[in-house]
This record gives C-alpha cells, sequence and structure tokens, in this order.
C-alpha cells in the first residue's frame, strides 16, 4: 500500500466513524496536565536523556501543557494495570508493539481516527514512511502512531573479522555465512562468534517473528486465532539457532551480557536492535571498527524483517486531554523530534522525508553509516505481530521458552515447538 492510499483509507474510515473527532478539543488554552507512561525514561542507557530533552523543549513551546513523564517497565505493563485499577489518569502512553492489542481492548486506547481531525491527521502522516505506518494499525484504524521502532541490525567487530581472515567489507548475508564467520573467529581470536537478541533470558519474541517470517512462516496466522509457531518454518528456524549453539558459537547471553560483551570488542557479530547502537559506539570509539549489516536470510529466501519498539497512544477520554495528548504526539513524531530519536538514541525515523535533508538527519546520516542497514530495512518491513486477548504475555512466554529450551536445553526441536504451540493456542481468545 503506498502512502496516497493509506491516507485516503484513513479519511474514508474517519468519515464513515461515528465519532467524526468530535470529542478532541481544538486547542489547549487553558492549563493542562497529562501523563505520559514511557519507557525510555525507565532505561538510564537507552533514550532517557534525550526522552527528557523532546519533553521540556515540548513544554517550552507549549506552556499550557505540563508532561508529567512515568518511567515504567516495557517488560511486563503492571505499572499501567496498576494505575489504572487505581483510578490514576493513564493519557499518553509508549505502547510497546506486542501490547497493542492489549492496550486497546483493556487500556482503553483510542482510534485517531475517532479522534483527531481528519485533516490534521493527513498533513502529519506527510513524508512518513508508509510501512512505518501501518505498524500502529489494528482491525483497521490507527491506535498508535510508530514513535521509536528499528529492524533487526547485524553489527560486527570488523577488527576480529581481519584477524579471523574474513573480509569486512563483505559481511555474512546469510545464516550458513553467519556460522562459517562466528566458527573462524570463535578459532581464531577466541573471542564469542555470534550474540543475538532472539533467544535468551530477556528476550521479547520480535525479533524472533523476523527470523520465522524470513524462513518463510510466521508466529501466528494473518487473522490472528492460530498459532503457528510449531510449524515446520518455524522448526527449521528454530534448529538453525540450535546449530548455532551446537556449534561453539551462540551462548545464552541476556542483553546485558551481550551488548557488554560487543561493547568490549570480544564479540564477533551481533544482532540486536539499532537502539543499542549509541552504546555500541561508544564502547568501540578509539578501540575497534564497529560496523552493521541486514538481517542474515536463509539462503535464496527474501530477509523479512519486523520492527522493535513502541508506538504512542491516547488514552485519556478528556477533551482537553486529548487535544493536549495529540500535540504532544505530534511534536514527538515532527521532523525536529524524529532528528533526535534518530541521531541520539538510535533508532528509524519515522519521516523518510528528513534523511537527506541537511536541516535534519542529512549531514548526520552521511557521518554515520551504522544507519544505513536500518533505512535499507525500512523498505521491506513488517509489523510485530501482538498476540491477542488477555493472556497474550504468557502466550509469548510460551512460544519464547520452548524457543530457548530447543536451541540451549538440549531438547527435541520438533516436538517442543509442537507442544509449545498446543499449550499456547488453549490460551488464545
Amino acid at each position: 500500500m503506498n502512502r496516497k492510499s493509506f491516507l485516503l483509507g484513513a479519511l474514508a474510515l474517519t468519515l464513515a466513524g461515528p465519532a467524526l473527532a468530535q470529542t478532541m478539543a481544538p486547542s489547549v488554552d487553558q492549563p493542562v496536565t497529562i501523563t505520559f507512561y514511557n519507557y525510555n525514561l525507565g532505561s538510564a542507557g537507552i533514550g532517557a536523556e534525550a526522552t527528557k530533552k523532546l519533553l521540556n523543549e515540548f513544554m517550552a513551546e507549549h506552556p499550557n501543557i505540563t508532561v508529567e513523564g512515568v518511567p515504567y517497565s516495557s517488560a511486563d505493563g503492571s505499572r499501567i494495570q496498576a494505575d489504572l485499577a487505581a483510578g490514576l489518569p493513564v493519557d499518553m502512553v509508549q505502547t510497546v508493539f506486542s501490547d497493542l492489542d492489549f492496550a486497546v481492548h483493556n487500556w482503553g486506547a483510542k482510534a485517531l481516527e475517532d479522534i483527531a481531525p481528519a485533516d490534521e491527521m493527513a498533513a502529519h502522516f506527510e513524508g512518513m514512511s508508509p510501512n512505518g505506518l501501518k505498524l500502529g494499525v489494528l482491525d483497521g484504524k490507527t491506535y498508535g502512531l510508530a514513535y521509536t521502532f528499528s529492524t533487526p541490525i547485524l553489527f560486527y567487530n570488523a577488527d576480529l573479522f581481519r584477524q579471523a581472515g574474513l573480509d569486512p567489507d563483505s559481511p555474512p548475508k546469510t545464516w550458513a555465512a553467519v556460522k562459517d564467520a562466528a566458527i573462524a573467529i570463535k578459532e581464531k581470536t577466541g573471542k564469542e562468534g555470534f550474540a543475538a537478541g532472539i533467544t535468551g533470558p530477556s528476550a521479547a519474541d520480535w525479533l524472533f517473528q523476523g527470523v520465522v517470517r524470513s524462513n518463510g512462516g510466521e508466529v501466528i496466522s494473518r487473522d490472528r486465532k492460530t498459532l503457528k509457531f510449531g510449524e515446520p518454518e518455524a522448526i527449521e528456524a528454530v534448529a538453525m539457532l540450535r546449530d548455532l549453539h551446537d556449534a561453539g558459537v551462540y551462548e545464552n547471553l541476556d542483553i546485558s551480557g551481550a551488548m557488554e560483551g560487543m561493547a568490549a570488542g570480544n564479540v564477533g557479530m551481533y544482532l540486536q536492535t539499532s537502539a543499542v547502537q549509541g552504546v555500541l559506539v561508544a564502547g568501540a570509539k578509539d578501540k575497534f571498527d564497529l560496523r552493521a549489516s541486514t538481517m542474515p536470510s536463509f539462503g535464496d529466501k527474501p530477509v523479512r524483517p519486523n520492527n522493535s519498539g513502541s508506538a504512542l497512544t491516547i488514552h485519556t477520554a478528556d477533551p482537553v486531554k486529548q487535544r493536549a495528548a495529540w500535540e504532544l504526539m505530534k511534536f514527538l513524531t515532527s521532523k525536529h523530534g524524529y532528528t533526535i530519536i534518530t541521531s541520539e538514541i538510535g533508532y528509524l525515523p519515522l519521516r523518510t522525508d528528513i534523511v537527506d535533508d541537511p536541516q535534519y538527519l542529512g549531514d548526520w546520516v552521511k557521518s554515520h553509516p551504522l544507519v544505513q542497514p536500518n533505512l535499507e530495512q525500512l523498505a521491506v518491513l513488517e509489523p510485530w505481530d501482538p498476540m491477542p486477548g488477555p493472556n497474550y504475555r504468557q502466550i509469548v512466554k510460551t512460544m519464547m521458552d520452548a524457543v530457548e529450551m530447543s536451541v540451549f536445553g538440549g531438547a527435541d526441536v520438533a516436538a517442543t515447538m509442537a507442544d509449545a504451540q498446543a499449550n499456547a493456542q488453549a490460551l488464545m481468545p
């Protein structure tokens, strides 16, 4: 779907809907305070300072609006659940994409088509990536606007490649090549060959979904009723990861261990979100040659990466707070907002029209080649599928526990994944 079609569809939904964006106040002409639940504020190493900077700039430009940043953990959302139960205001949320379904059906996220003026939506969406805009669409409406998101990036240590007799100008493009390179690095340098956020103690399922898709499979059917991570394509993808572990080049590290190892120059390759780019760049500075490539493929099958990260969702029913939240949403996803988000945190710019603009990201992109694989994969980006129903986190945990046991625990891959799929299907709505 191209941008024009997407915008026309959004406008058609707005005109057909009963609300016709009647609830949102036309402006904020009186002091108002809104809460913004933000997980970057709870993660000192990944975007907290840049987020505070943006919020302070917004409040300086909008003196009637006070934004109270509320740190929370993206891992469980219990803070949001508890505050809603206590009757506390939850006005706007940086919602993890895997939580989008739950946010709509349990946390009261509002469809933008139902609260925002259609002409403002259309004007604000101009210049945004069509694939990026689709990430926040559920059941045909835009409940979330992509905010901090990225694709899987293969970071690699070019110095270790040279020491292992590998060509750093030709990074591995397939999983078979990743295995060969990792073995060479392990044998010739003694360093870890490969690390990833696919599995392990702190892994979410976003990266795993992209790996399965790239082998021609999926973890859930398109109608979101049937789980599919125990089918042959998914089993083959898990078996590939198991093979890397059995070869001695893929260990069960949590995100901190893997990131610290890569930043210290002790890991040859690291597949992870570009949100960790700032940490890796700081670690590599004046120490080793850090580079980046796209997600590996299964032979000649097309790579089908999906996104990590979050969308901005509006939850308040108060007309003035809705307007204040909409103004904040527009500011954070403006050209200036995405210049900060990309250059100071490492996420993708939803606005592809600023990438070559010297007023925004043009000069920065030229001097930061690590962002290029991310931009390249934006053209083939697919949405991170949220699991449906109130048991969505248990479904994901059942799936990811099975992946971990299959890859690192010595369990039979096919039997373990099939059994987990059956157990998780029982949790589906």
